[in-house]
């Protein structure tokens, strides 16, 4: 189709409301526009087809022979469009919401509270593909991720979802009685670290600690470190969101925080990106990552 050649939509828009109605005012209230602007549309069509369209009938108007014929197609064409679009909403509104994140994230924080999502949404069917891999969100066909980082994603919009605050945790089997209260006390014993997170490394060293000199461990994942962490192999540390569950159980002890404002998990989707059913499930992520835990 070769739209140059095709007056403004606008216009079409404005002049078919308007030979409906036969009246401009009840047009431009429709499509909230001023009087003047439908007549401005209406006259600047009529130039370009070099057709007049519309007449004065009494108080309002009325499309002429011309007229009638484009305002009938036009009233057609629009009502397709407006059904492929209604077809469309409809089959989103309908289609999992596809959501990526980390399998540690999904396994320790998400996982645990998805029943009052079900529970008050079972109308809404989220899709989760937890994996350690960056996605592209639209190549991918994802509607969101919760990353984990410092927010900022060229082109994605995010929102702040977890603290950026770190726990040292390790189990209570491993600590022996022991209540180590800061890193220097833990110089001696053995660390796990996953080799995917490497802002903790960053965290850690910040600090003056130095991993380089302590008996370090590093696995590929943040489940095996949490796995290794509650068989009591080694001290670990996660975000707060992360181990706090396990704090709370008694299952892990918190040694130390490491403060950090700047990182946390975040909500990312694309700019414009709006559905109902995204806007539900991140209106419920905020409102429970908000209440305390345990």
């Amino acid at each position: 189709m070769d739209w140059s050649s095709l007056p403004s939509l606008s216009a079409l828009r404005a002049f078919e409301a308007a030979a409906r109605h036969q009246s401009l005012s009840r047009a431009a209230r429709e499509l909230n526009v001023t009087h003047a602007a439908i007549a401005q549309h209406v006259r600047h069509l009529e130039a370009d087809l070099s057709e007049q369209l519309l007449f004065r009938a009494g108080r309002g108007v009325a499309a002429t022979e011309a007229g009638q014929k484009l305002a009938q197609k036009l009233g057609e064409g629009f009502a397709l469009i407006a059904e492929g679009v209604d077809a469309l909403r409809e089959q989103s509104a309908t289609r999992p919401l596809t959501v990526s994140l980390t399998p540690s994230f999904a396994m320790n924080w998400l996982m645990p509270r998805m029943g009052g999502f079900w529970q008050t949404h079972p109308d809404i069917t989220v899709s989760l593909t937890p994996s350690a891999a960056l996605v592209e969100l639209r190549h991918d066909g994802f509607d969101m991720a919760i990353r984990f980082g410092n927010g900022v994603w060229p082109g994605l919009e995010s929102t702040p979802l977890t603290s950026g605050e770190f726990w040292v945790v390790a189990a209570p089997n491993f600590l022996e009685g022991r209540h180590p209260t800061s890193l220097p006390e833990l110089q001696q014993d053995p660390w796990l670290l996953d080799a995917q997170m490497l802002e903790l490394r960053r965290v850690i060293e910040e600090t003056g600690f130095d991993l380089s000199a302590v008996n370090l461990n590093v696995l590929d994942s943040n489940e095996l470190i949490i796995s290794a962490t509650l068989a009591g192999l080694g001290v670990s540390v996660h975000p707060r969101s992360i181990v706090e569950r396990d704090v709370t159980a008694g299952t892990l002890i918190h040694i130390c925080s490491l403060p950090r404002a700047d990182l946390g998990y975040h909500i990312v989707t694309l700019p414009g990106r709006d559905s109902a059913n995204l806007r539900s499930f991140r209106k419920w992520l905020l409102k429970v990552a908000s209440e305390p835990s345990g």
